[in-house]
């Protein structure tokens, strides 16, 4: 066996030793992030492991909240979690790794410890061009519809689709990037070894195929509804900006929205009835900050690069769009039923007798008007909602 140089034996006790911190600190602890500042991986999991710890080097908590901490620390066996993540084809990133997300370290204290991960791609280089697409478990099927649009949109566009894997919204969004052959990544509140929900375990082995899985708790552990809210700051951290399907007032979506909008990330809202206390949520946002969208291409515009523009919407164009603007005021002139004389049309339009003759002969040519003896009147098919500066309907 090849010796391993002292530098890579070095990494690996750090590896080591913030493995067996995630199972003593829980995700987002500010008080264990500073701490790990100050002393190091190394150096906290010592202290909390150790029989003559100091009183009061662990500051900013109760002495009771560090008794509880040192009897999660008895008994950690952080290569058995190494082992066992490895065993499912996974690893463990740590900040210093080339690929470790560096945007994540503006959550600062609140930064994770490091990243339990599976999957086959590099997870800074998707992490760059990534969006979260989050929302209602209990989703309507307006909910449903419109995030497996974004996820599918998303990825045909080359982004990276970030959600949490729960029922809903974040199911839609993984399954439309999926289905769209694209990239998307599922951040679990558990370990990434486990299925939950349960019902979607089949979609997660396909996000385990096809894109990443990554949580901040060790293989093995369950979700909490702490668990849950901490998972959504990674969320936020980690793409470029969320974007916010439906959400209830009380939503965890709500939740990772404003994290991103601390972070200085991009938060997007979709809109729906004003009558659905589901998109209730999502319209307070876009009443703020957020920036409504309707589809994947004007979410790109916003976390985009420059040039990245999304198409102009605008109603059909009609015949009448294209004249000029003579040949309207003409138009306009006739009335919607019966026919008019050219002075008249004249008189009506703001022009001249020879200027209206040689416009309603040009609209004749077009189709818009026919004679009617001496006069001139609106074809048939042109009649109705023509004349609407007189307003006849």
């Amino acid at each position: 066996m090849t010796p391993r140089t002292p530098e890579r034996a070095a990494d690996d006790r750090e590896r080591t030793a913030r493995a067996a911190l995630t199972r003593i600190l829980e995700p987002g602890d500010e008080h264990g992030g500073r701490w790990l500042r100050e002393f190091g991986a190394e150096g906290l999991l010592a202290l909390l492991t150790s029989e003559d710890c100091a009183a009061g080097a662990l500051t900013g908590v109760s002495e009771q909240r560090v008794r509880g901490l040192r009897d999660r620390a008895v008994g950690v066996c952080p290569e058995r979690d190494l082992d066992a993540v490895h065993a499912v084809g996974g690893r463990f990133v740590v900040p210093g790794d080339a690929e470790w997300p560096s945007q994540l370290d503006d959550l600062q204290d609140a930064s994770p410890v490091g990243l339990w991960v599976r999957g086959r791609p590099d997870l800074r280089k998707w992490a760059l061009r990534s969006v979260a697409v989050v929302g209602a478990r209990a989703c309507t099927p307006y909910g449903a519809h419109m995030a497996t649009g974004l996820g599918a949109g998303l990825a045909e566009r080359g982004w990276v689709v970030v959600s949490g894997a729960a029922f809903g919204v974040d199911g839609s969004a993984h399954r439309g990037a999926l289905a769209a052959g694209g990239a998307t990544v599922a951040v679990l509140a558990c370990g990434v070894d486990v299925a939950y929900p349960r019902g979607h375990g089949k979609l997660i082995g396909r996000i385990v195929e096809q894109g990443l899985v990554i949580g901040e708790l060790p293989p093995g552990d369950h979700p909490t509804p702490s668990r849950f809210v901490q998972r959504n700051r990674v969320i936020a951290a980690l793409t470029r900006g969320t974007v916010v399907v439906e959400a209830e007032y009380r939503s965890g979506s709500l939740v990772t929205a404003r994290s991103a909008q601390r972070l200085g990330r991009h938060t997007i809202g979709v809109p729906g009835p004003v009558t659905s206390g589901l998109s209730a949520g999502v319209h307070e946002l876009l009443r703020g900050e957020s920036v409504l969208v309707t589809d994947a291409a004007e979410v790109v515009e916003l976390v985009g690069r420059i040039g990245e523009l999304a198409p102009a919407h605008s109603g059909p164009v009609v015949p009448r769009d294209l004249l000029d603007p003579l040949g309207r005021r003409v138009l306009e002139a006739l009335p919607a039923r019966g026919a008019c004389a050219v002075h008249q049309v004249a008189r009506e339009g703001g022009t001249t007798v020879d200027e209206a003759r040689g416009k309603l002969y040009e609209l004749h040519s077009l189709g818009f008007v026919e004679r009617d003896g001496e006069g001139w009147k609106l074809t048939r098919r042109r009649r109705h909602g023509s004349n609407a500066r007189r307003g006849v309907t």
